[in-house]
């Protein structure tokens, strides 16, 4: 059995009415892309950005009429040029598809994430059980990985940690893993905090992670606050998130890129004392000691 993908690409404004005509038509699954090489940072609360052109994949069933799905698509949007590219697919085993874009991961000496079924070579390891979702997080971003990395070589045994923008939890479920006593999720974002409980509920750990919008949290200072955001947000926060770390304590802050790390440290500066930036690819982690 085969499957037929077509693809067009449209400007951002358009992508929404190019998806919806592809649904329309009866599309299995739609997926909008970058068409370019433009990046999307920090989009306000509530906002849903697309990029300026995008490529719009829609999958259908082997019997679909390609000159019928096309059509459909030229009509929701008249007057546009559109150039499709229509391709056979051979038939595969898709559930199992994303994992290979996913292996276990290893960070720090024993610290590993791994999808649900795959155990690590690691006999001792200390395994985080994560697959991907709809939210941020598997270990697979820069950002993820720089603050995986700490935790495994800072284990905050005994401490009180907050995940502050916890995305998919992982951050969360890595501190209580390696010893937290107490560990706070917090996001904005509903979708994030139903993601992180799941995935707390995957680790055996349902009862252990508490998650929260920040008008939950109570302001009990923690022993330390990670906070994998963006830079804006981050500089916008820096008074609600100072606040949350007791005296001597340590803030962690990523999400930031490199050029953007001495913005950051000068809005958190009458807090912290910091160490010097840890880089991956073109992303920083700072470390902060409260004063």
């Amino acid at each position: 059995m085969s499957w037929l993908q077509f693809s067009v690409e449209v400007g951002g404004v358009h992508a929404e009415t190019a998806a919806g005509a592809f649904e329309s038509a009866g599309a299995l699954s739609v997926t909008v892309l970058d068409a370019g090489a433009e990046a999307l940072f920090e989009p306000a609360p509530g906002e849903t950005p697309l990029w300026g052109h995008t490529r719009v994949v829609a999958l259908f069933g082997p019997e679909a009429d390609s000159v019928q799905v096309q059509a459909a698509v030229r009509q929701a949007l008249p007057g546009t040029a559109l150039h499709f590219r229509t391709e056979r697919l051979a038939d595969r085993d898709w559930s199992g598809t994303w994992r290979e874009g996913f292996p276990a991961m290893s960070f720090g000496e024993h610290l590993w994430v791994c999808p649900a079924g795959e155990l690590p070579p690691d006999p001792d390891a200390i395994v985080i059980r994560m697959d991907p979702g709809l939210a941020f997080g598997t270990g697979n971003h820069a950002t993820t990985a720089l603050c995986l990395a700490w935790l495994a070589a800072h284990p905050p045994v005994g401490r009180h940690v907050i995940d502050y923008g916890c995305g998919s939890g992982i951050l969360a479920i890595a501190a209580v893993r390696l010893g937290a006593a107490r560990i706070t999720a917090v996001d904005i974002d509903p979708q994030a905090l139903l993601v992180t409980r799941e995935n707390a509920a995957r680790n055996a750990l349902a009862d252990t992670l508490v998650a929260l919008a920040p008008g939950d949290l109570d302001p009990i200072p923690a022993d330390l606050v990670v906070a994998n955001i963006l830079a804006n947000p981050l500089i916008a926060l820096a008074p609600e998130l100072a606040a949350l770390v007791q005296r001597d304590g340590r803030i962690l802050m990523t999400g930031i890129l490199a050029g953007q790390g001495d913005a950051v440290m000068t809005a958190y500066a009458r807090w912290f004392s910091f160490r010097e930036p840890v880089s991956r690819a073109e992303w920083v982690l700072l470390e902060g000691t409260r004063r």
